[in-house]
């Protein structure tokens, strides 16, 4: 599918559910993907972009940014406390605070540079041991620890099981988000993201729909 053809079934599903048109953010996932097909995504006007590794972010960006301007900037990968003051440099928008010592880390950091991206907590919604992210039940907490550090945490993100219906995660997903009232939903990729729309994600995370297969070296 084109960038365009996502955007239009993107907001043919939210007309159907009701929703406002336009209020579910394409962040396009470019982890692995040469530069030239990542330009063309820029050059269609595109400017919302996920990475899931802060060294390979690190050497694209920059660059692009020089060429093409402002771009926010997604991590959605697991983050290594030791990369936490590049990752606050470089991204918009961490989406995968996941545990005391990285939300300390960050806290810290914080303090030191003056700013700080916005923050989501990853839910492991399906539990599963080989996947980052909070347990569901431990989620309250360690929002409210977040919290406590004054960290700017905005939204949850999830990446169900990939042998499970999603609806039911993305649907566990917005309850914990709204008995904390936290407004933003990451959840979605490239097969569920109309399922996500349909449970109220206000981004989704499309890749491989968008850039084709990834290309890995």
């Amino acid at each position: 599918m084109s960038l365009g053809e996502i955007v239009k079934a993107i907001h043919a599903e939210e007309a159907r559910v009701g929703r406002e048109v336009g209020s579910t953010k394409l962040i396009a996932v470019s982890k692995v993907q040469p530069l030239e097909r990542v330009q063309e995504v820029l050059e269609e006007r595109h400017r919302i972009f996920g990475e899931n590794k802060v060294q390979e972010a690190a050497g694209k960006w920059p660059a692009f940014r020089e060429q093409f301007g402002p771009v926010e900037l997604h991590l959605l990968g697991p983050l290594q406390t030791n990369k936490a003051r590049q990752a606050m440099e470089l991204f918009d928008v961490i989406q995968t605070l996941d545990r005391p010592k990285l939300a300390k880390t960050i806290a810290r950091l914080r303090d030191e540079m003056g700013r700080c991206p916005a923050l989501y907590v990853q839910v492991n919604t399906g539990e599963e041991p080989q996947k980052a992210g909070v347990l569901p039940e431990e989620a309250d907490g360690f929002i409210a620890e977040c919290r406590a550090l004054d960290l700017p945490v905005v939204g949850l993100m999830c990446i169900p099981p990939a042998d499970e219906e999603p609806a039911l995660h993305f649907a566990l997903l917005a309850k914990i988000a709204k008995r904390n009232d936290l407004a933003e939903l990451s959840m979605g990729m490239s097969g569920d993201y109309e399922t996500a729309v349909a449970q109220g994600a206000t981004s989704v995370r499309v890749g491989s729909a968008i850039f084709g297969d990834r290309v890995y070296a």
